[in-house]
């Protein structure tokens, strides 16, 4: 069986920063994302989504986002039994990330920051992922001597 689900989207509330009685920190917050499609004349509908994120994700977000910035998530679907205030069961969806990156969104100044054109913070462009290889700039390409001694 296999639950994987990648969103970006803007989170739309302030982020609920806690720390449980045991010292964990968790982070929790909604993302609306926009659908792929809109009907003819309408308006862009957007989906909302709860996110949960736990320990050193949950400061990460704490510390380098807020209402309004986009985020790009990694995680799993989870469902909740619960009991509403009228008595009748109900089901809780939410989205537990093990995966949060920033997006490379803009700010209006033009610098990669938040919509209020402040400079992003110095952090690692995601949390929780491998070092990638620095990409060559285009003007350091090479062309690769020909080989024909492939073990393929």
């Amino acid at each position: 069986m296999f639950n994987k689900v990648i969103m970006m989207g803007r989170i739309v509330n302030d982020i609920e920063f806690k720390t449980t009685p045991t010292g964990v920190n968790v982070a929790q917050f909604r993302i609306a994302v926009d659908r792929r499609f809109q009907q003819k004349g309408e308006e862009r509908k957007s989906d909302f989504f709860n996110i949960v994120v736990w320990r050193q994700q949950a400061d990460f977000v704490n510390r380098y986002f807020s209402k309004g910035r986009m985020i790009m998530i990694e995680g799993e679907l989870n469902t909740r039994q619960y009991t509403d205030k009228n008595g009748s069961p109900s089901t809780w969806y939410e989205i537990v990330a093990d995966r949060v990156s920033f997006t490379g969104e803009k700010s209006q100044g033009g610098s990669y920051g938040d919509s209020y054109g402040a400079p992003a913070p110095s952090a690692p462009p995601q949390y929780n992922a491998a070092p990638a290889a620095p990409a060559a700039p285009v003007s350091d390409f090479s062309a690769a001597e020909s080989d024909d001694d492939y073990p393929f």
